[in-house]
């Protein structure tokens, strides 16, 4: 059991299942949990629930037919009363739950976050996986960003409404320095379909703040605090600084690039050299940690990125493709931004191939 004051004096408890948070305080709360979710002045409550039982992938089931209700029972299972708590629920483990706070002169910002993005990750306007009947829980995978996020000022509930704009900006810019890919498109994840933020206020402060914007000194503090905060989650528990750094078949897996997909791609050429399966692998795993191999990967993906975003035209996307590549380009006319799907097939399989001669040219293993 860990046990902390957090400035302003909320008091916060962390063991293996959980994270809560007795409010000291008149406190102004924006919530996006659907248990008591919204802004509010009446909580004394809050916590961050692993649903997580034992095994990796054994997880708690629904305890109620709607989540609202399964949240509430939760809270009475933590000994809070429903109707003065708010919360959410993650797969995330609680000891990876990362905790920062920055002052600058009279305020103090605490951030706090449980960060599993590996299976769940998306990209704002990714195709969806339900339409919402009745209150029935979304089917998805483990996956979410919880973030807690304490002033240590007096905030209207319009500004508490702005930062919560501004850390999810912090949120989505943690995710794209550590280049984590979305699990339903090709792009980039900004965030999950799960992601749950509540942002406390302290009434009783003799500070009184009204912009949390970038531009004002606690916009800066929130975008700095909950982004480091974010990446540090990530990296307790997927392990994102290493997928940042060191390996080449993600940086691109997002484009369908795989062991899998490569090793058909090479069976489709012939197996030109004969090889095994097994030896495919090893050759392939070493260069997956060559550095250079991962930086012209994480260039060729932008490459791609640029294409989908049309902002860059589809006949220069190939020349520079080439020109990544070290190879002689097909010279190809450009047509309309239409084409841009089967210029990004065409490139994808051209990284394929120029991953396959890298297997061919590394030494026997």
């Amino acid at each position: 059991m860990e046990y902390l004051i957090l400035p302003g004096g909320d008091r916060l408890n962390r063991d293996e299942k959980s994270l809560t948070i007795e409010l000291t305080g008149p406190r102004r709360v924006l919530s996006t949990s659907v248990l008591n979710g919204g802004c509010r002045e009446d909580l004394c409550y809050l916590f961050n629930y692993c649903e997580v039982y034992g095994k990796e992938d054994e997880r708690c089931g629904m305890r109620a037919s709607t989540y609202t209700e399964h949240l509430a029972i939760l809270a009475r299972e933590l000994a809070f009363d429903p109707k003065t708590t708010s919360g959410l629920s993650t797969a995330a483990k609680m000891k990876y739950a990362q905790i920062n706070s920055e002052s600058y002169r009279d305020f103090t910002v605490t951030a706090i976050a449980t960060a599993g993005i590996d299976v769940n990750g998306s990209r704002a306007g990714d195709p969806a996986l339900w339409h919402e009947q009745d209150g029935f829980p979304c089917p998805t995978g483990p996956g979410t960003i919880n973030l807690f996020l304490f002033i240590d000022a007096s905030l209207p509930a319009g500004t508490l409404a702005r930062a919560l704009v501004t850390a999810t900006e912090a949120k989505t810019a943690a995710l794209q320095e550590v280049l984590a890919p979305s699990c339903y498109s090709s792009g980039l994840a900004t965030g999950s379909g799960t992601d749950g933020t509540i942002i406390v206020s302290n009434l009783s402060a003799a500070t009184c703040l009204t912009d949390a914007g970038q531009h004002s000194k606690l916009g800066e503090y929130t975008g700095r605090v909950v982004k480091n905060t974010i990446k540090q989650a990530l990296s307790a528990e997927n392990g994102f600084s290493a997928y940042a750094c060191s390996s080449m078949l993600r940086r691109i897996s997002r484009f369908g690039l795989n062991e899998e997909s490569l090793w058909e791609k090479y069976c489709h050429l012939g197996r030109p050299g004969g090889m095994e399966k097994a030896v495919f692998r090893r050759r392939l795993a070493g260069l997956d940690s060559d550095k250079m191999l991962s930086g012209r990967a994480s260039l060729y993906a932008h490459l791609l990125d640029l294409l989908h975003w049309e902002l860059i035209d589809p006949a220069e996307a190939e020349k520079m493709a080439a020109e990544l590549l070290g190879r002689a380009g097909e010279e190809k006319k450009a047509g309309q931004a239409s084409q841009n799907r089967a210029v990004a097939e065409r490139l994808i399989d051209r990284f394929s191939h120029y991953l396959i001669i890298n297997i061919l040219s590394t030494q026997p293993g």
